[in-house]
């Protein structure tokens, strides 16, 4: 991989992690929060209990030509869902900062889309080559976003995959990685740090200071990827899309506790885990995209201490 060695952050490189233990999945409790969804695809939350997800039963497909994607809203209080947008035809990846400023990308469309004043969609970045994961500085002005238009194939044979920081209110994109064989989704920390999965690699590469590093392999296509801005990174893995573990699938939803490089099971066996997201109560919610739910888990109660 390529990296410009120049962010817009001061932070301090960070050493290579090496894969943890991995911890019992006992811990947390889950229960479907939406049903009934088509194809849900990417998700973010927001610490108002607001839920925000794409639906691609059309990929590629707009709205003059048939199709019927959403981006969509799920409040977690009451389970009511609404859609925001119709007919775009690939809202892919989704992001939400700190104020409730919305970005998503529309893959095919090759562009980055947000909400005016007014509530109607504006375009802030065109002309992107299959844009995919996207983050907001929890704080506003930067995106992060990924491009793969090459999936699976690296720098070095040609792909033409990357990384790259951009203003929120549109005008100055710059790459941070090029040469990554499949950039799938990325989130960014309150420093600065930006962390994304490289699903056909298989790994989590983590971006501190300029300096870029694998801090986690091994994985099993990885995919989705949130961070709660306590501590904690969250990812998906899909290496069975579709197939749930009843049925011999083997993906599964992880949280890694990045000060004391801990991996911990969130749950195993959903059919489709694709994207994930977290509140900073460390509540975490994912879309199975072939169930066509949203799937909510929380931490379970520690049990008191007998007398």
């Amino acid at each position: 991989m390529v990296t410009v060695h120049k962010t817009l952050f001061g932070v301090i490189a960070a050493a290579v992690l090496s894969l943890p233990g991995v911890a019992a999945a006992q811990e947390y409790e889950t229960k479907v929060v939406a049903r009934n969804l088509k194809k849900p695809t990417g998700i973010a939350a927001s610490d108002r209990n607001t839920i925000y997800f794409t639906q691609l039963p059309t990929p590629g497909v707009n709205e003059a030509n048939g199709g019927t994607n959403t981006v969509s809203v799920l409040n977690a209080r009451n389970g009511r869902t609404r859609d925001l947008v119709v007919g775009e035809p690939e809202p892919s990846g989704l992001a939400v900062d700190f104020f409730g400023e919305v970005y998503w990308t529309c893959k095919s469309a090759g562009v980055i889309n947000t909400f005016d004043r007014d509530g109607d969609v504006e375009t802030i970045y065109r002309g992107l080559d299959k844009p995919a994961g996207i983050a907001a500085y929890p704080y506003g002005f930067f995106l992060f976003f990924t491009e793969v238009p090459t999936p699976g194939v690296s720098g070095a044979n040609g792909g033409r995959n990357a990384v790259s920081i951009a203003l929120a209110a549109g005008g100055l994109k710059l790459p941070i990685d090029t040469g990554d064989p499949e950039p799938t989704d990325v989130v960014v920390a309150l420093n600065g740090d930006v962390y994304w999965t490289c699903s056909s690699a298989g790994v989590i590469v983590r971006q501190s200071g300029g300096t870029t590093e694998v801090m986690l392999r091994d994985l099993d296509r990885p995919t989705g990827i949130a961070l709660d801005h306590v501590g904690n990174l969250y990812f998906t893995e899909v290496p069975t899309p579709g197939v749930s573990g009843a049925n011999g699938g083997s993906n599964a939803v992880y949280k890694y506790d990045l000060k004391k490089k801990k991996l911990t099971v969130i749950d195993e066996g959903d059919p489709d885990p694709t994207d994930v997201t977290a509140l900073s109560d460390g509540t975490v919610y994912w879309t199975c995209t072939s169930a066509g739910v949203i799937v909510e888990a929380k931490l379970k109660p520690k049990p008191k201490p007998k007398r």
